[in-house]
């Protein structure tokens, strides 16, 4: 097939791109840079995604058999105008444009089908907003021009080439013999997908019938609490170190963030949770997760071999653990 991936440079993409090479479709990216990594195979268009007349001057006239829909700009946010108007000018040219989307588009609450509501317009949250905002976007397209759309929610992602400091936090940690800070009492729960499944649920969602129009939760079938997510990243390392609980209103007042600078618990792992069933997935894509600690199992030997431990000022953690301290023992 003749495959588009908008973004493909970063985590999902990276491993997508090389998944669809393996099969051996024709891969174009379309990202900011004049050259990439991926390798010669890999067709290069250079375009600013959020700039919807670089994007038609460099898609004018192409078509594709599937187009993959990566990319969500961190710094400046992905409007869904800009994903509207790129399907918009790939409707009639695209037998498939599958979305990239996320838990985070249902706001919040626990175990959401694909058929719940998605998260209001002036939600707090830009991430959220544009994920569920993208997506009405695009089942309108759907409805009212046949716009092949499928769209994929996973929920956090992880696995080897993560860039965001989630997994390797804690085992940084652990090398460092460095207690870890559990926020609250160790419950709230937390919900995953493997990297490899996620790109299997993208490469299934090609070809797959009666997919289009769709949406389809990507996950483990079975939230963990934090509590036991440390206990299978402990595991996944073959050792472990003192876990301390604090209060998150304590944490809250000494200044930390859940997305830094003062990070206490991993990158976003420790937000409001968001849950879904997957039980669709499995029905309709034969979707079957990699079970939690087997991919932490994998995670962990890229970590060995390829993470960077870069110095880690710890002043933050070892101030908070210091009051913990002192709290208990007043």
């Amino acid at each position: 097939m003749r495959v588009l991936v908008i973004g493909g440079t970063q985590f999902i993409g990276k491993h997508l791109v090389a998944a669809l090479c393996k099969e051996g479709h024709e891969v174009a990216i379309l990202h900011r840079k004049p050259t990439h990594e991926l390798g010669k195979k890999i067709i290069n268009l250079q375009a600013d995604r959020n700039d919807i007349a670089q994007v038609k001057s460099v898609l004018c006239g192409q078509s594709y058999d599937v187009v993959f829909d990566m990319v969500y700009d961190w710094e400046k946010g992905t409007p869904p105008t800009v994903v509207e108007d790129t399907a918009k000018l790939l409707t009639g040219h695209v037998g498939r444009y599958i979305f990239m989307s996320s838990v985070s588009a249902y706001g919040d609450g626990l175990n959401h089908h694909e058929g719940d509501a998605l998260a209001p317009d002036d939600h707090r949250d830009r991430y959220v907003r544009c994920k569920a905002q993208s997506e009405r976007a695009l089942f309108r397209l759907h409805q009212r021009h046949g716009t092949p759309v499928v769209t994929l929610r996973p929920p956090c992602v992880y696995g080897p080439c993560n860039p965001f400091y989630r997994e390797q936090f804690f085992w940084d940690r652990v090398r460092d013999k460095r207690p870890i800070i559990l926020p609250g009492d160790g419950r709230r729960l937390m919900q995953f997908a493997f990297v490899k499944d996620v790109v299997w649920s993208c490469l299934r969602a090609m070809d797959a019938a009666n997919v289009v129009g769709h949406a389809f939760n990507i996950a483990n079938a079975r939230p963990l609490t934090q509590a036991e997510v440390l206990d299978a990243l402990f595991v996944a390392a073959g050792k472990d170190t003192p876990v301390i609980r604090v209060p998150r209103e304590r944490i809250a007042r000494a200044g930390g963030h859940p997305l830094g600078p003062n990070l206490y618990f991993g990158m976003y792992f420790d937000l409001p949770p968001v849950t879904m069933v997957i039980s669709k997935a499995q029905r309709v894509l034969g979707f079957k997760p990699t079970p939690f600690q087997e991919g932490l199992q994998e995670t962990y030997k890229w970590y060995l071999r390829h993470h960077t431990k870069k110095g880690i000022d710890y002043t933050f953690e070892n101030q908070l653990l210091a009051k913990e301290r002192a709290q208990l023992a007043s």
